[in-house]
């Protein structure tokens, strides 16, 4: 299983941040051990004082295909659910400091935790998919797929250039505004539309 993230696709998110907006998707990888198993907490790693969440819709491929043209993309997958990309962000600042590549911030153990999987067409309402997370029971990020700046579809052709996508195979679709620090204790709760899909203890 390949867990692929796209980095900077909400125009508001990249400003929070100070980056730029690419006229390609930026994508980077995260290990098969990048997932929480079960019901286990996600601990804050001992290399970080700066964890954020970010929230994303996330897509489970369910057919190999390579090279897919974006009109036949929706083909390739059927369920979506609520992810967490977790980032260090003392070491990715670190880190794109001196130029180097961000996957010790990004692709650590349990970075990548997501929640049940739904139906495509359950979470679609007007044409686009609406989430949300809670942290403490406080709404701390919301967004929607329509103000993506790579729709999803783009998203599946344009990674299927490069890598050969696999059944089982996950899509990190870019979180919208609002990331932020988590500590020990805190309670993450994601959703699509009213639906609560996602449940991380911070310890």
């Amino acid at each position: 299983m390949k867990i692929i993230c796209v980095g900077r696709n909400y125009a508001e998110h990249a400003k929070e941040l100070n980056n730029p907006v690419n006229d390609k998707p930026v994508i980077f990888l995260k290990p098969e051990t990048a997932p929480l198993i079960g019901k286990l907490p996600f601990f804050i790693p001992d290399f970080s004082k700066d964890v954020h969440h970010e929230a994303e819709i996330v897509v489970r491929i369910n057919k190999t295909g390579k090279n897919i043209e974006e009109k036949f993309a929706h083909r390739y997958y059927n369920d979506v659910t609520i992810g967490i990309d977790f980032t260090a962000r003392d070491l990715q600042s670190e880190l794109k400091s001196k130029g180097l590549p961000w996957e010790l911030s990004k692709a650590f153990d349990g970075s990548a935790p997501f929640g049940e999987f739904i139906p495509k067409e359950t979470a679609m309402r007007d044409g686009a998919i609406k989430f949300h997370l809670l942290k403490n029971g406080a709404v701390v990020q919301e967004g929607t797929s329509a103000d993506m700046i790579f729709h999803i579809d783009r998203i599946i052709s344009f990674v299927s250039e490069y890598f050969t996508l696999k059944i089982g195979d996950l899509i990190f679709t870019g979180t919208p505004k609002g990331v932020g620090p988590v500590k020990s204790g805190d309670l993450l709760e994601g959703f699509i539309g009213d639906k609560r899909l996602l449940e991380v203890k911070v310890r």
